[in-house]
């Protein structure tokens, strides 16, 4: 084999080295993201996240965020999970995001606008057997696409899987 050719050819892997590491490396660093905003979550809604289910649903007329409990029979996290929607539809209502920023370690796409837009926005919590949900609606175009985008961000950060 010719030097050049040889050369070529470990600079060649080592360059696909180099990019594999990299990718090793953001991987890493977004498991870190994801389980520090597990933590600041679990501090900041009161409930244990392993213990619950999160979903974030996007509709016509905005969306709607869901948390149970896992387990049927536990009633500590289906009662902390019903006093934290309460809570943040008061707050939201209000336009305080200051929950969201704070697990997510920063402002969520969509809040200025849904701050702004608060008298437009509705939200509306509703127990449910094993947690409970909130409502989000609007009519106006802009505090909609707002709300779609604050929970297309949550469906990727909180990796639900949820469509979106």
């Amino acid at each position: 084999m010719k030097p050049v050719t040889r050369a070529f050819l470990i600079a060649l892997g080592m360059l696909a080295c180099s990019a594999a590491l990299a990718g090793v490396a953001r991987a890493q660093e977004a498991e870190k993201h994801h389980c520090d905003m597990i933590a600041r979550g679990n501090q900041g809604m009161g409930f244990d996240a392993d213990k619950t289910t999160h979903h974030f649903f996007i509709n016509p007329a905005g969306g709607t965020i869901e948390v149970s409990a896992n387990d049927p029979a536990d009633s500590t996290s289906r009662d902390a999970i019903q006093h934290h929607l309460q809570h943040i539809a008061q707050r939201f209502k209000e336009g305080d995001f200051d929950i969201p920023a704070f697990v997510h370690d920063q402002v969520p796409p969509g809040v200025p606008v849904m701050k702004r837009l608060k008298a437009d926005i509705t939200y509306e919590y509703v127990a449910t057997e094993r947690g409970g949900r909130v409502e989000i609606s609007t009519k106006n175009p802009e505090a909609l696409a707002a709300i779609h985008e604050f929970l297309r961000f949550q469906i990727e950060e909180h990796r639900t899987g949820d469509k979106h």
